[in-house]
């Protein structure tokens, strides 16, 4: 089985990018062993319908990283469900990588080649046109969570999960910008 730990989110929003900040820590800090299964972590930023490939790229099962809207959700509060799912509650349609990434799990679900989705979301605090590389403490600490959520996921298929780098979410946060800039070139 193959799966995709997917982050989306904009780092020049503050909380916005904690997806991308979570997966580089995922990916910085853990090791996936299995024999029979295979764990890509993917920071997507915002790249949206630019990742249309590699999520049909044969993956079984895909877990996305993102902020989500709740209906009198709270700022650090975090969200586990299925894409196919989604609790009424849960608005998703803030910013613009996430109306984006919303319709590009729509369009490939309508063309039939849409694996599995598990969302971990977080509520975030909405900065408007300011930009900002750092988060709130609400958010910060929220990482915790969607980090165990997200280890827990994963041992659920009986993947061996190792930590390689004892490291938190500010460790790898200020650097998220130059990891996103390395892979363009």
């Amino acid at each position: 089985m193959k799966i995709l730990i997917l982050g989306i989110g904009n780092v020049l929003f503050g909380d916005e990018g904690v997806g991308a900040h979570l997966s580089n820590l995922i990916e910085e800090k853990y090791d996936f062993i299995s024999d029979e299964h295979q764990v890509d972590v993917i920071d997507g930023g915002t790249l949206a319908q630019r990742l249309i490939p590699i999520i049909t790229d044969g993956y079984d099962r895909v877990l996305l990283i993102d902020c989500v809207n709740v209906d009198d959700g709270d700022i650090g509060d975090v969200y586990c469900f299925d894409f196919d799912k989604v609790p009424d509650y849960i608005t998703w349609n803030g910013s613009a990588h996430e109306v984006e990434m919303l319709q590009t799990l729509q369009m490939i679900e309508l063309m039939g080649d849409l694996p599995p989705v598990k969302i971990v979301g977080v509520v975030p605090y909405v900065i408007g046109e300011d930009t900002t590389f750092s988060m709130t403490d609400e958010v910060v600490a929220a990482t915790l969570t969607m980090e165990k959520a997200i280890i827990d996921y994963i041992k659920d298929f009986g993947i061996d999960v190792k930590i390689k780098q004892d490291i938190q979410i500010r460790d790898v946060s200020e650097n998220t910008y130059i990891k996103g800039f390395d892979a363009c070139y």
